[in-house]
């Protein structure tokens, strides 16, 4: 136990501690004398010039990914790392690691510890460095911050906000020197960089502006952009009639293959938006004030027509009451699937027949408030539209064709689950019945 104490304390203490001896093992002579001695020797349990109290110029990269396996031998290695070294107006040193993220959001907090002259103080430095920056890990070294102190006390103290300030800055400067040095290999690493890069625009103003200057939104072709970048690149097509850029986003290329298809087609660039935040993030981005000018839509949230409003519109091959005749059979097949609404759209007879549609703003409240695991809107089942083509030649020609109300029935039912089963919402029985109609087809 005092052992294990010593390991956690007095692991970088500036002085030798030794705690009884260790046996090392040598070997001695050469060839058929050659033989392996032992020999008891002081176990000197601590480093006393840990990477920290280093120059970085002294250093390599190994020296780095070493100290980071000693800390955290279970962990994968870090991506890079910024060193810390200032002693005025204020005393701090460390090393700090930007771990592989992914699309994990998870906040362990015991991951950076705190040092004062290199004595262990605490894993807990919640009130000394901002929440988004407990993503890193590493140590920070400073006997300026204050200890044995209520939590806000420490909270207001000036070293503690300027620490917090300085570390900050340092990490938007290393992403930024990331960025500027060799963008390609920071493109690669935008996937797990992006969702602290994006927790911290969220949590912090400063670190947003600088943020702005490497920040990265990515499309479907695999292209990277700074966000201003983007803008200016889409605004020409995907400007709407309010004045507003819309930027079309995908969490889920592969189940939404023919809306980005279509999309695309229309000549509309689709963004990658997949991250455990991207929610919260681009409301953020729509809301920051400013000359932010952009909204985001998903792509499957309209008709390809809908997603960038213009003044355009198209008129419909069936007359009022043949468009009242369709409403009221797709109202019928789809009376039974909770949280479906029916709604008629004249689009180009090249689209889908039926689409599935998600309206953006209740289907983002819905997955945020889901996360936070609260109720409300979380509770209640998803809701969607059901877009009915009436431009399309099944409907406009061949559904108003059918004379039995049954077979219009069924015709009508086996659309609206091709639109279902191409979102993937088609499941259970309604999916099992589907395969059935479709084999007995053939």
């Amino acid at each position: 136990r005092i052992e294990g104490l010593l390991e956690k304390y007095c692991k970088f203490l500036p002085v030798p501690i030794q705690f009884g001896t260790k046996t090392e093992y040598f070997e001695t002579g050469e060839g058929d004398d050659k033989k392996e001695e032992k020999r008891e020797v002081p176990n000197i349990i601590n480093e006393t010039r840990p990477i920290w109290k280093r120059q970085p110029t002294d250093l390599k990269d190994e020296d780095y990914l070493r100290f980071y396996r000693e800390l955290y031998p279970m962990s994968p290695e870090p991506m890079f790392w910024i060193h810390l070294n200032i002693d005025y107006p204020f005393n701090l040193t460390g090393v700090l690691y930007f771990p592989k993220l992914g699309n994990s959001m998870e906040v362990t907090r015991n991951k950076i510890h705190l040092y004062s002259n290199q004595v262990y103080v605490t894993d807990d430095v919640r009130d000394i460095v901002p929440e988004w920056l407990l993503l890193l890990h590493g140590v920070i070294d400073s006997p300026d911050i204050p200890l044995n102190v209520s939590r806000s006390y420490l909270q207001s103290d000036s070293n503690v906000k300027k620490i917090s300030e300085y570390i900050t800055k340092k990490v938007a400067d290393k992403l930024h020197d990331l960025f500027k040095n060799d963008r390609p290999a920071f493109e690669q690493k935008w996937r797990d960089v992006g969702v602290f890069v994006k927790y911290g625009m969220i949590s912090d103003k400063k670190f947003e502006e600088r943020a702005m200057n490497f920040a990265l939104v990515q499309n479907v072709k695999g292209e990277s952009f700074l966000l201003n970048d983007y803008k200016e690149k889409i605004k020409t097509s995907q400007t709407d009639k309010h004045s507003k850029i819309v930027v079309i986003y995908t969490n889920d290329p592969d189940g939404h293959h023919a809306q980005i298809n279509a999309t695309q087609n229309r000549g509309y660039d689709v963004l990658q938006l997949d991250t455990v935040l991207d929610n919260h993030w681009m409301q953020h981005i729509e809301y920051r004030g400013g000359d932010s000018n952009l909204v985001f839509v998903r792509v499957d949230s309209d008709t390809v027509d809908n997603l960038v409003q213009k003044d355009e519109k198209r008129e419909s091959v069936l007359s009022e009451k043949e468009q009242e005749e369709v409403k009221k059979i797709f109202e019928t097949v789809v009376k039974n699937q909770v949280g479906a609404s029916v709604s008629l759209s004249p689009l180009s007879p090249d689209e889908q027949p039926v689409l599935i549609t998600k309206p953006e703003f209740m289907r983002r409240m819905k997955e945020m408030q889901t996360m936070h695991g609260m109720g409300g809107l979380g509770d209640f089942p998803e809701s969607y539209n059901v877009v009915v083509n009436t431009n399309h030649p099944l409907v406009a020609q061949k559904l108003l064709k059918i004379s039995d109300d049954s077979e219009k029935n069924t015709f009508s039912q086996y659309l609206v689950n091709l639109a279902l089963l191409q979102q993937g919402m088609l499941r259970g029985e309604a999916l099992t019945g589907f395969v059935s109609a479709t084999l007995g087809k053939l």
